[in-house]
């Protein structure tokens, strides 16, 4: 091999090794930016079965820019519980969604979140934001739906709910990935312990 057909061989090995780092890193970069559900909670307050979530997720520029200009935005968790069933299909026991509300009145100068009539008023799109990254306490089941010590599969995702947007924005929203905000699918599972005896 002559020194030049090496020298075109070495550069392409380093070109392809360059594509193959940026390659690696663009993916690594889009899961960084991808929603997450990073911690799932279930609680049994007051005869409830409640769920308490922690997310990360960032607002894309195009999504951003249009709920500063008034635009509401609709962020919904769906949720399924299931019971195991080795000889069938694992039977559904809840499926729930809520629905939270981001709104800015430009006259106010005020960010807002909301859950059905219930509103938070905060200063900063940021400070929407963090309240949007918790759910605290939402009720999904009466407690006595589920049997003592068995185990219970559940799965929950959050998503930008582009079918609540006007429809103008909805055709937007169906044409353009910048409006594709959800979470994947995260699964948990729990059980209710039995009370033991007291003494």
């Amino acid at each position: 091999m002559t020194a030049r057909a090496q020298l075109l061989l070495g550069c392409k090995r380093g070109l392809l090794g360059v594509l193959a780092a940026w390659l690696c890193l663009a993916a690594t970069l889009s899961q960084a930016n991808e929603p997450r559900i990073e911690r799932i909670e279930p609680l049994i307050t007051e005869g409830q079965l409640t769920l308490d979530l922690d997310l990360t997720f960032e607002l894309g520029r195009v999504v951003a820019e249009a709920a500063e200009r008034g635009v509401p935005l609709y962020f919904t968790f769906d949720l399924k519980i299931t019971s195991p069933r080795w000889w069938w299909f694992d039977r559904v026991l809840v499926e729930a969604t809520l629905t939270r509300r981001l709104t800015y009145n430009a006259l106010t100068q005020q960010w807002r979140v909301a859950t059905g009539d219930l509103f938070l008023p905060v200063k900063s799109l940021n400070e929407a934001l963090a309240v949007l990254k918790q759910v605290r306490g939402w009720p999904v089941a009466p407690s006595d739906r589920f049997e003592k010590n068995q185990r219970y599969d559940g799965r929950i995702r959050m998503r930008l709910d582009a079918s609540q947007l006007a429809r103008p924005l909805q055709l937007e929203a169906a044409s353009r990935s910048a409006w594709s905000l959800a979470s994947p699918w995260t699964p948990f599972d729990f059980s209710i312990q039995q009370a033991g005896p007291t003494k």
